[in-house]
C-alpha cells in the first residue's frame, strides 16, 4: 500500500482510541464515566500503539504526527518529497477519526449538558490560560516525544519509521507527567483535525470551537518537534 493510505488509516485508527477513550471517561452514563486521568493516558498509549503499527504494515512511516514527519525531514532521514502528503493523510485521519467517536457515541453527547466536557472529546484546552506557558508545555512535550522518538527507534529503520510499543509508552510518560497544563496535544493534526469536526458537526447543545486557542497546539508542537530532532543530531 501507498505510504499516504498507511498514514491515513493508522492516523484514523489512532484518533478514534484516542478521542474514543477521552469519550468514554467525560460523557456522562457511559461505562467508563469518571475513571479519570490514569485511563485516559493509557488509552491514547494504546492509540499510538495501534496507529504506529497499522500505519508501519501498510506503507507509512508511523508518524501520525505533522510536527514528527517535519522534524525528521528536517534533521532526520525522512524522505522531504512525501511530506505535504504525510501531513494531509494525519489532517484527514484525525478529521475522519473524530467523526466516528462522535458517531460511536452520539447518544452519550446528546445527554451530556456540559459543552467543554463534549469539546474535551475532540480537542485540548489549557487547565490554566496562558497562552505563552501554555506554548512552553507544548514544546518542551513535543521536544520529549520527537528526541525520545528518534533515541528509541531502530537505529536501522528506513524513512524515518517509528516503532510502535516504544513510542506508545513513550506518549504514556508524556501524558502522565507532562499532560496536565494543556492536556498534551503535541501533534498538530491530532487538535486541529477533530476542532474542525466539532465546528461543523451537529453536536446537541455543543459550544464554541476555542479558535482562539487553537494556534497554540498547531505552532508550539512544530517548534518542540525540530528542537527535538536538531538536539538529537546534535548529540547522536
Amino acid at each position: 500500500m501507498s505510504p499516504f493510505t498507511g498514514e491515513l488509516i493508522g492516523t484514523i485508527l489512532f484518533t478514534i482510541l484516542g478521542n474514543g477513550v477521552v469519550a468514554n471517561v467525560v460523557l456522562k452514563e457511559t461505562k467508563g464515566h469518571n475513571s479519570g486521568w490514569i485511563v485516559i493516558t493509557f488509552g491514547w498509549a494504546m492509540a499510538v500503539f495501534l496507529g504506529v503499527y497499522a500505519a508501519t504494515t501498510l506503507g507509512g512511516s508511523g508518524h501520525l504526527n505533522p510536527a514528527v514527519s517535519i522534524a525528521l525531514a528536517a534533521f532526520g532521514d525522512f524522505d522531504r518529497s512525501l511530506l505535504l502528503s504525510y501531513v494531509a493523510a494525519q489532517m484527514l485521519g484525525t478529521f475522519t477519526g473524530a467523526i466516528i467517536v462522535w458517531v460511536a457515541y452520539k447518544q452519550h453527547f446528546d445527554i451530556t449538558p456540559d459543552p467543554g466536557l463534549k469539546f474535551a472529546c475532540f480537542s485540548t484546552s489549557p487547565a490554566i490560560r496562558n497562552p505563552l506557558f501554555n506554548s512552553l508545555t507544548e514544546v518542551i512535550g513535543s521536544f520529549v516525544l520527537v528526541f525520545g522518538a528518534m533515541a528509541i527507534s531502530k537505529p536501522s529503520a528506513s524513512m524515518g519509521t517509528l516503532d510502535a510499543l516504544p513510542v506508545a509508552l513513550l506518549v504514556l510518560g508524556i501524558g502522565l507527567s507532562l499532560g496536565g497544563p494543556t492536556g498534551y496535544a503535541i501533534n498538530p493534526a491530532r487538535d486541529l483535525g477533530p476542532r474542525i469536526a466539532h465546528f461543523i458537526l451537529p453536536i446537541k447543545g455543543k459550544g464554541p470551537s476555542d479558535w482562539g486557542y487553537a494556534a497554540v497546539p498547531v505552532i508550539a508542537p512544530v517548534i518542540g518537534g525540530l528542537l527535538g530532532a536538531l538536539a538529537y543530531q546534535l548529540v547522536y
